[in-house]
């Protein structure tokens, strides 16, 4: 256990310059839209830990808290593409890691329909940034499909990876998870 919080407090030295890495969008399509979650630490915690913590809390929630996020997600997406935006945005953002990473790091066994109301406050924050994002040229469909599309992946990554570091260590593996993904969405903040 000392070793994976040695390997969390160095990772979080590392990553604070690699966070917020949302531009290089030329035009809006499948690719673009793809790529946007992929960009950026601060949405690639977010939607693995979603994953992580679905798995955690086992039975319906691995559907629906996953489901949850990527259907506010797209509803955030096209208010963003229609130019609407909230404040605090970036650090809703930024605190979705945080606090879907401490509640799996403190043993979060919430029900599944908090949890999935949790996931899905913080994908609208997503969501809004990804269309805000979206290049004036292209197909927002393509966009909306690729930053979905994507995010399914990052949650299912985050469901595999659950489910197996329960069938190696049990759930106390999760557990330090949560907490490495809570620190690193800190040292994204304080960057």
């Amino acid at each position: 256990m000392k070793n994976l919080l040695r390997i969390s407090l160095s990772l979080v030295a590392v990553l604070p310059s690699l966070a917020l890495a949302h531009s290089g969008h030329h035009e809006a399509s499948l690719a673009s839209g793809f790529g946007h979650p992929l960009g950026g630490y601060d949405h690639l915690l977010a939607m693995v830990a979603v994953g992580i913590w679905a798995a955690y809390l086992g039975g319906s929630a691995r559907f629906w808290v996953p489901a949850s996020f990527v259907l506010a997600l797209l509803l955030g997406g096209a208010a963003g593409m229609a130019g609407f935006s909230l404040p605090a945005m970036e650090p809703m953002i930024l605190a979705s890691s945080v606090a879907i990473g401490l509640a799996l790091a403190l043993a979060g066994r919430v029900p599944t329909v908090l949890a999935a109301a949790g996931c899905g406050l913080f994908a609208v924050f997503h969501g809004l940034a990804h269309g805000l994002e979206m290049p004036a040229n292209g197909s927002a469909f393509g966009y909306a499909a690729g930053f979905a599309l994507a995010t399914v992946l990052l949650h299912l990554a985050g469901l595999a990876s659950g489910a197996l570091s329960q069938k190696l260590a049990g759930r106390e593996l999760e557990r330090w998870a949560g907490a490495a993904i809570a620190l690193l969405g800190a040292s994204l903040a304080i960057s």
